[in-house]
């Protein structure tokens, strides 16, 4: 059955329906499948319910009209957290979805993990649903600049959703791991994952993971050093109005914008900011964009860039984290270009240091390899060999080495656990993994090669 068929069937169906509960989970899995535009006959359903479900019908309004970039829908949402606050419906498993879907759609990811990491904690769910509040609970600790915990806990939502036969919820969180496993250098897992995505995308005709695949591509051509493409994936992710949910609808058109800026093409920079309108200063890394944007226009003007950098401490939220880092690398690479070394030097140092402290390995190596140029090509530090597996074993995953750092660092197995956000059986699998790739035989053994782990 086409998405299109298959979008009409679950509306038809939610459209009957005389339970607001039944209306909202049909919308939930709309959500992972259908456009925007698929939403807004629930709307006009839900608002029947308006006093009867007074929360379902902010969250369901709210969620919709933000997908198609009205500013009406984040006042239903916050109306929505407060009605979830004051009646206290935190044990209900689909009010709870509800409260983490309804944070997120506000860009508030640093509130996941912080208001109802608990209570998924305590309360028992069927495994496609846990699937779904941990995949969003790690996307809200990724986007808060936590790619580490934010990794592990959408791999662990993953494989919840394959052994759920849940398709639809795999599909949602594969192809939210294709931009953080991107960030964080685990290119082969994000092209692995990205394929996948693909598939499932083209199993369910969803396009809604459609757009989400295409912004993970994007990220993962940057970080590949595939410029060429990634400004190809920009040109087509501007045109097509992405990055609405997240609020980076502005950050991509100032990305190529800078680009053509860069690239002694002003027109075509010129034309992609006029009639826009300026950035709102809530978004992430909106504070920054009105000095962005003019420097976009001189490039080359020492004082367009002094204004640029003095806007860069003002991105202190926690979802600004990875912008500044970004931006901070822009500024320093255009500041190399002129010669002017030092101020070059600071801005690549600050934007290594940014993404270090997230956990984003791949664009790191990319700002540190710019840094290099910069110096003269003296690297700027001397990293210890990689630990290489024995003979006939396949190098340490991704998964591995962030088990195997853990328990060098001295941490128990349960420890490990709840540092990497896995179950004690995950760390115990990896760990007898580790010990025969490796060929050490105890922990004591891998403590002492802990420098070469990375």
């Amino acid at each position: 059955m086409s998405s299109d068929l298959e979008a009409d069937r679950l509306v038809a169906e939610a459209l009957k329906t005389s339970d607001p509960r039944l209306l909202f989970s049909a919308f939930l899995v709309l959500s992972r499948n259908a456009g925007a535009r698929d939403l807004l006959p629930l709307v006009e359903k839900m608002a029947g319910f308006a006093s009867q479900e007074p929360f379902l019908h902010h969250v369901l309004t709210g969620v919709a009209l933000s997908r198609t970039g009205s500013l009406d829908g984040a006042a239903h949402l916050e109306r929505a957290l407060e009605i979830f606050d004051s009646l206290g419906l935190h044990d209900d498993p689909l009010y709870l979805e509800c409260a983490i879907f309804a944070t997120l759609t506000l860009i508030r990811p640093h509130e996941a993990r912080l208001k109802y990491a608990v209570h998924v904690d305590r309360l028992t769910f069927d495994p496609a649903a846990r699937a779904r509040l941990l995949a969003m609970i790690g996307l809200g600790d990724a986007w808060a600049g936590n790619l580490v915990r934010g990794q592990a806990e959408m791999l662990e939502a993953r494989d919840l959703a394959v052994r759920a036969g849940r398709p639809d919820v795999q599909a949602e969180v594969t192809s939210w791991l294709i931009k953080c496993e991107a960030l964080r250098g685990d290119l082969k897992s994000a092209a692995a994952h990205l394929a996948e995505a693909r598939r499932l995308a083209a199993r369910n005709g969803s396009e809604w993971v459609a757009g989400l695949i295409v912004e993970g591509s994007a990220t993962l051509h940057l970080a590949q050093g595939d410029y060429e493409a990634w400004v190809a994936m920009l040109e087509l992710m501007v045109a097509g109005g992405m990055g609405v949910d997240s609020g980076l609808t502005f950050e991509y058109r100032w990305e190529l914008a800078t680009h053509h800026a860069l690239h002694d093409d002003p027109a075509a920079a010129a034309a992609l900011l006029a009639d826009v309108p300026p950035a709102p200063v809530h978004l992430p890394g909106g504070p920054a964009m009105a000095a962005w944007r003019t420097w976009i226009g001189r490039p080359d003007d020492e004082r367009a860039m002094h204004e640029f950098e003095a806007a860069l401490p003002e991105l202190v939220q926690p979802a600004e984290r990875l912008p500044r880092a970004r931006m901070a690398w822009l500024l320093g690479v255009q500041h190399g270009r002129a010669g002017l070394r030092a101020p070059a030097v600071r801005l690549l140092e600050a934007a290594c240091a940014g993404y270090a402290a997230i956990g984003a390995g791949g664009l790191l190596a990319l700002a540190e390899a710019d840094l290099t140029r910069v110096n003269g090509g003296r690297p700027a530090y001397t990293l210890p060999p990689a630990l290489a597996a024995k003979p006939g074993e396949a190098a340490l995953t991704g998964a591995e080495i962030r088990v195997a750092v853990a328990v060098a660092d001295g941490l128990s197995n349960k420890e490990a656990a709840e540092r990497l956000f896995v179950s004690v059986k995950t760390v115990e699998f990896h760990l007898g993994n580790i010990f025969r790739k490796l060929d050490v035989r105890n922990r004591t053994e891998l403590a002492r090669r802990r420098d070469r782990l990375g």
